[in-house]
């Protein structure tokens, strides 16, 4: 219905004008550019804002955190990849420093907490997001707002599980808020752009685009230029918000995998582990994982139909291996990557003799390059002819393939090249009958 503004009362257009005006407090640096107002007016659950670099994304997520810290109760956290990410000049807590400058007489921080703590009692957290398990740092936390600055450098389970921290008492009136700002591009690209982006028909997540000419307070000229020093890819990604273009080299799509609950008994299977040579430490904290994929085979089509993943010493990693083997059964095959040199033979001779001699087992000399190895599961996986069972893993899968090889890690994509090359061998058994149950159904084995 349209609205004749010469018409409205004086009360009916300062209604009006408090429902165009988003809340505001003290504490903002600048007034809301018209899409930041936009973004700051949203009652929805989770929100998107920018696209294009040099839209004021950094400012538009501050202001949002900032909106409620007059309440009192009110907890906000802001999440970047790294804390180095957090602490840069110009970043979130270089910029949280300069607008609260002014205020640090009433506003007090936190340096081991990384936390502002305001008059009313309100809170402004920043943290960071890296490795697997940094989630788990916040486990015990409660915030009403959830932020994340340059969200497709993030995956998509970290992501995911900060919605566990979003909550508020029954008292409270505070809106629960997730706000995210970002750029196309990054290991995170694909799932942010479909969830976001190329939404489902009736999701409820607004994505709200900006780019530079939204930004007054930018000089829009000099960073236009800036960007044209970049490669067309990222030009097309930070200049123009492009989300529907991505580098050469993402060679998988989770969109390529169909989901599926069954895999056929009689397939021929095969376990291909990856092992790590380390686990997590100071200096190390997001180390490589040791992964034992296993993939069937039947009537041309591959399945995923289970990953093992995980970060412990050897002896840990022996017993699981050791346990894997036993529930996965004797008809499935297992091959191990033999690193170079003697190290790498002693320990495939170690699994052959002693953990895994009442099974197939064998090592297996990595060839080429990691990408290359990868290239012939992604063409059958472009072909529709990988599927994956439905598990608590593949949330985990699909952010590492659609990352590869930019992303931090790739064992995932390598059990799957391996498993994928070795399970074409006419050595491969496929399962076949070697008795009935007493309800008279079958039970398998491996055979030729």
């Amino acid at each position: 219905m349209a609205i004749d503004i010469d018409k409205l009362s004086e009360a009916q257009m300062m209604m009006l004008m408090k429902k165009l005006t988003p809340k505001t407090t003290k504490y903002f640096f600048h007034t809301p550019t018209p899409k930041q107002s936009a973004f700051l007016l949203l009652d929805c659950l989770e929100s998107l804002y920018g696209g294009s670099a040099g839209g004021g994304k950094s400012d538009a997520l501050m202001m949002a955190a900032l909106q409620y810290v007059d309440t009192p109760g009110y907890a906000a956290i802001l999440f970047r990849k790294t804390y180095a990410d957090l602490s840069l000049p110009e970043a979130l807590m270089d910029r949280a420093k300069q607008w609260l400058a002014p205020y640090m007489q009433e506003v007090h921080w936190s340096e081991k907490k990384k936390t502002y703590t305001f008059p009313s009692g309100a809170t402004l957290t920043f943290g960071y997001l890296d490795s697997p398990t940094d989630k788990y740092v916040y486990q015990g936390s409660a915030f009403q707002f959830i932020g994340f600055d340059e969200l497709t450098q993030l995956t998509e389970d970290n992501y995911r599980y900060m919605f566990s921290r979003l909550r508020r008492l029954v008292s409270s009136t505070v809106p629960l808020r997730i706000r995210a700002a970002s750029n196309p591009g990054g290991v995170g690209h694909s799932w942010v752009k479909n969830r976001f982006i190329t939404k489902e028909e009736g999701s409820t997540r607004i994505f709200i685009p900006a780019g530079i000419d939204d930004n007054p307070y930018l000089n829009s000229e000099e960073y236009a230029k800036a960007l044209e020093n970049l490669d067309p890819v990222t030009q097309a990604q930070l200049r123009d918000g492009n989300w529907d273009i991505k580098k050469e080299g993402a060679i998988f799509s989770k969109d390529q995998f169909e989901i599926v609950d069954i895999v056929p008994a009689k397939a021929k299977r095969i376990r291909f582990w990856d092992f790590a040579s380390t686990i997590p430490s100071a200096k190390n904290k997001d180390p490589d994982w040791t992964v034992g994929l296993k993939l069937a085979l039947y009537q041309g089509i591959y399945y995923i139909e289970d990953i093992r993943r995980v970060r412990a010493l050897p002896s840990e990693v022996e017993n699981l291996v050791y346990q894997t083997a036993c529930l996965d059964g004797v008809q499935c095959v297992i091959r191990i990557e033999q690193e170079p040199g003697s190290s790498g033979a002693i320990t495939i001779d170690n699994y052959q003799r002693k953990i895994l001699n009442k099974f197939n087992c064998k090592g297996v000399r990595a060839t080429g390059s990691k990408i290359l190895r990868a290239e012939r599961a992604s063409v059958a996986a472009g072909k529709g002819l990988i599927k994956v069972k439905s598990g608590p893993w593949i949330i985990d899968f699909f952010d590492e393939a659609e990352g590869f090889p930019d992303a931090p890690h790739d064992d995932q994509i390598d059990g799957l090249s391996g498993a994928f090359d070795e399970i074409q061998s006419k050595y491969i058994p496929y399962a076949i009958p070697i008795g009935t149950t007493k309800g008279g159904g079958s039970y398998w084995a491996g055979g030729m």
